[in-house]
């Protein structure tokens, strides 16, 4: 399995294409994973619709043009649609897609809807590429953290999908005290490894156990022993 952890959706940026294009393919099926939102901005399908809809979608275009960018055809690209969709709709696309994509947004709301869509069981069978970002990166632990911004006031462990359990993410990180401070958090309470993301500028990859960060990437404590690291010496450090 192919892990890809983001800081934004502009993934046809030239700091990650040359490095995507390992991965994402041509022919690849992707599935967008649009259940992240916030309740108070998404209350209905119109809301839903005002962010990811074809034509009207506020972020419909940078995601899909994302992919494009790399020659998928945008009739290959599809979107789960909370409201819309039923279950076995839901379940098709994740079973047909080559890649599952999971936004960014609020993760805790993204796991309770994928339960609540009785999507775990295919989501864990999938054996392809997952990717995603803010949200969609933490979510792919089997237990994340979340420093406290705006959405989240308290420090806090989260249950995520179980695909990656040997270290923490600090995503959109600045250096910040709080930001520090939750790493040294996590650090001492779990014993692993933290890799911190820079804001719109740092990806990690974890190629069938091994790791490749891109761009600015900051690693506090011991790498995991699991997977062997191979950042670009000149841009894994701030």
């Amino acid at each position: 399995m192919i892990n890809i952890l983001l800081e934004g959706y502009d993934i046809d940026a030239h700091r990650l294409y040359e490095e995507l294009r390992e991965y994402i393919k041509p022919d690849h099926r992707v599935v967008v994973v649009a259940l992240s939102f916030r309740d108070n901005r998404v209350k209905g399908l119109s809301d839903w619709n005002a962010l990811y809809k074809k034509g009207c979608g506020m972020y419909y275009d940078g995601i899909v043009g994302g992919f494009t960018a790399y020659g998928v055809s945008e009739e290959n690209i599809c979107f789960i649609n909370y409201f819309t969709d039923t279950e076995k709709n839901t379940v098709d696309k994740i079973k047909n897609a080559d890649i599952v994509y999971f936004l960014g947004g609020l993760p805790d709301r993204m796991t309770d809807r994928i339960k609540r869509l009785k999507l775990y069981d295919v989501l864990m069978r999938h054996n392809g590429i997952v990717m995603g970002y803010s949200a969609g990166a933490v979510t792919q632990f089997k237990e994340y953290h979340l420093s406290p911004d705006d959405d989240y006031k308290d420090f806090a462990y989260y249950e995520g999908l179980p695909y990656l359990s040997d270290f923490y993410l600090e995503v959109h990180y600045k250096g910040t005290p709080v930001q520090d401070e939750s790493i040294r958090r996590v650090l001492a309470e779990r014993g692993k490894p933290v890799y911190a993301t820079a804001e719109r500028a740092g990806a990690v990859i974890v190629d069938n156990g091994r790791l490749k960060l891109i761009g600015y990437v900051k690693v506090f404590g011991n790498r995991t022993r699991k997977a062997c690291a191979k950042p670009n010496p000149t841009k894994n450090a701030f």
